[in-house]
């Protein structure tokens, strides 16, 4: 089984699922635009083959370069998990006559307004929408589906240039800042929380799910500095309030035609019991949740996932034994790291519950958290009960705290 894979090395998860396809006997043929050298050790040591290109984005270019390299090599297979590359990667096994998901297809999962098109002729429930390129449009847009509205990038990922709009006096003010997007979505704002139905699929069926719940949603995550964002997995996929979700997912995996690999949806549950699509995209979720889902049932998903690519099969576990929470700090202030409050007590107290910690060190200069969910670190936590789960992500968000100056 011969793979490329894209960008194997960048964003830094991407490595597991290199390791990944090597562990399941492929011989792997990395692209990237990192020099081979910069490549960590580990990372050269799963793969067969590397073509460095000037840039990764560049599609055509990177599909000729390509072409060219793997003249007189067998290729079966073509995949990409970084957002921006499942498009390039859906090329490429077109271009070579090779399985996997088609251009239309991933198309599907990476435009939001032919995505809502889609899962709305399936006869699921969307949020109003309407595909605006010019500043005229998004206002004619915001008057047709009224306030509170969401603005967002067509083809984004999490919630880059993404703003929530409450009247026509906050849109004007959205609108420089949003000069730089091609195309944005103007959406109807749903009021409920907010959920993700996560899946890796072998031929459009799920041999793994998960839900996980944000707190807060991701928009105030996003827009709020004091906020310690939390991500938490639920265990227990049987109990009602989910079960909607759930059925929501699957229509949605229908209705976009998925073929084998991740899926990342993300869904609404209002107050009046209604469920409502977000988005989804054919591949991982990021900031560390296939560690969290990994976590959830002793898995390893990075290589499950090589294993379904490659060979159509699942041999992880499922069954789910903890509620597994992520929480991403924040320091107070700017500048380096100065101390860690908080940090010491929490680990002596459960050192059952924390499976990670990657919090800055003291000397380490504050990341910009308008830039990185991961912000100044994070830690993971598990427990097999849901509110017991709750109180323990809670105390690292009230009783840790990193100071900068």
């Amino acid at each position: 089984m011969n793979v490329v894979f894209l960008s194997p090395s960048y964003p830094a998860e991407m490595q597991e699922y290199t390791r990944g396809l090597a562990e399941v006997g492929a011989t792997v043929f990395g692209v990237g635009d990192s020099p081979i050298g910069a490549l960590p050790p580990k990372v050269r040591s799963y793969l067969s083959d590397y073509l460095q290109v000037p840039r990764i984005m560049d599609e055509a270019d990177v599909a000729e370069r390509v072409t060219k390299w793997l003249r007189g090599r067998r290729v079966d297979r073509v995949e990409a998990n970084w957002e921006p590359l499942v498009l390039l990667a859906a090329r490429l096994r077109e271009r070579f006559g090779i399985p996997g998901m088609s251009v239309d297809t991933v198309m599907g999962f990476r435009d939001k307004d032919l995505m809502k098109q889609r899962v709305a002729a399936a006869g699921l429930r969307v949020p109003l929408a309407a595909r605006c390129a010019s500043a005229a449009e998004v206002q004619a847009a915001a008057e047709r589906i009224g306030y509170p509205l969401i603005v967002k990038p067509i083809a984004g990922a999490g919630s880059a240039d993404t703003y929530r709009v409450n009247d026509a006096s906050e849109l004007k003010a959205v609108l420089p800042a949003i000069r730089h997007v091609e195309v944005v979505s103007v959406e109807e704002f749903v009021e409920g929380e907010e959920f993700t139905f996560d899946t890796l699929c072998i031929e459009g069926k799920p041999a793994f799910m998960n839900v996980a719940q944000y707190f807060p949603r991701p928009l105030l995550q996003r827009t709020q500095e004091w906020v310690s964002p939390m991500v938490v997995t639920v265990r227990d996929l049987q109990q009602a309030k989910i079960q909607k979700g759930i059925q929501l997912g699957m229509g949605v995996l229908a209705a976009l035609k998925m073929g084998t690999g991740f899926t990342h949806m993300e869904w609404y549950l209002k107050p009046d019991g209604e469920v409502v699509f977000g988005e989804i995209g054919c591949r991982p979720g990021g900031a560390h949740l296939v560690d969290q889902m990994n976590f959830t049932a002793d898995t390893d998903l990075f290589r499950e996932w090589a294993r379904a690519v490659c060979w159509h099969r699942y041999e992880g576990r499922t069954e789910r034994r903890y509620n597994v929470a992520i929480i991403f700090k924040r320091a107070k202030g700017k500048g380096r790291i100065t101390r860690r409050e908080g940090l010491s007590a929490y680990l002596s107290a459960h050192p059952e519950a924390v499976v990670a910690e990657n919090l800055l060190p003291v000397g380490a200069h504050r990341r910009d958290w308008k830039q990185t969910l991961v912000s100044d670190g994070f830690l993971i936590i598990r427990h097999p009960e849901w509110g017991a789960t709750l109180a323990l992500a809670n105390k690292v968000d009230k009783e840790i705290t990193l100071y900068a100056e």
